[in-house]
């Protein structure tokens, strides 16, 4: 399967004296990209965690084309921001947000999830540039990012602790644990940021264990808290924002409301999409549908 896109290898951040409106216009690209990514990736494997990556498409598109500040030709530079994926299964959304910021090439996406790719199907720090973290067990990102937020106040580098994490790990006791621990040391480096999809493997995350009213729960734990939505790109890109510019010494908290498989309408509207599997001629289907809505909110 060959289907590149033109911009492969181009720097696609806006320059800092860019404007708001070019700004939100690079970062809509990068959204588009990075579902388009994510699709062709599932293509090559015929299934996969493509849901959770359509849905975090502008989260990711900001955190990686605005917020972080890294290298992407130095993937293990001292002073980069850090992005932990506690959320190891939703390693093809991070793959595709690193293929956008340059970190992978995007020949490699043919590989995935093959035997000695770079690109398994769950996040594996030993195997990927720029992954932070392996995934497994749920509930461990926040518990890490503490102490590697601790670890970089004790050597004075000023480097930010970003935590994506699922709904799903709230039913976790370590992350309230870690949340606790986290304001007790005021780490005002650190933002997690929650995806809020409302699914899981068994059943809708709010029908698993109700974990509302969420905001006032973090508030109630000694964050700065931020509530959004996730797909709406000027929304992500205030909350990004705010989160690193609030001047009070807390940890911070951004929880973005996502939809399961936005930007493919047929796969908006299935009833469970944790992971998906459809008819091989469906993936195709599925990438032309996306650039054809694209190209027509650019027109």
């Amino acid at each position: 399967m060959t289907d590149t896109l033109s911009s492969q290898g181009t720097a696609r951040r806006a320059p800092p004296d860019a404007s708001r409106g070019e700004r939100i216009a690079r970062l809509r690209e990068a959204a588009y990209r990075i579902r388009r990514y994510a699709l062709r990736m599932g293509e090559v494997q015929g299934q996969g965690y493509i849901g959770q990556a359509l849905g975090m498409a502008e989260i990711l598109a900001v955190a990686y084309g605005h917020a972080l500040n890294l290298r992407p030709d130095d993937p293990d530079w001292e002073g980069r921001d850090r992005f932990l994926l506690s959320h190891g299964h939703y390693a093809i959304a991070l793959y595709a947000a690193l293929i956008e910021a340059g970190v992978i090439p995007e020949a490699e996406l043919e590989t995935y999830g093959s035997d000695d790719s770079r690109l398994p199907m769950s996040g594996m720090a030993a195997y990927t540039p720029g992954m932070e973290i392996s995934g497994g067990s749920l509930g461990q990102g926040l518990t890490i990012a503490v102490g590697m937020a601790l670890g970089l106040r004790l050597k004075r580098n000023p480097a930010f602790v970003y935590n994506s994490m699922s709904d799903g790990e709230l039913d976790e006791g370590a992350v309230w644990e870690a949340a606790l621990s986290a304001a007790h040391y005021k780490l005002d480096k650190l933002i997690c940021l929650v995806d809020i999809n409302n699914q899981q493997a068994d059943d809708r995350s709010s029908a698993v264990l109700g974990f509302e009213p969420l905001a006032d729960k973090w508030a109630a734990f000694g964050w700065h808290v931020q509530r959004a939505p996730g797909n709406d790109l000027e929304a992500v890109l205030g909350a990004f924002d705010r989160a690193r510019a609030h001047e009070g010494p807390q940890p911070r908290v951004i929880l973005f409301d996502t939809l399961m498989g936005r930007g493919v309408p047929f796969l908006e509207e299935r009833e469970k999409n944790h992971f998906i599997r459809v008819e091989e001629p469906e993936w195709r289907q599925a990438i032309e549908i996306l650039d054809r809505l694209h190209a027509g909110e650019r027109a």
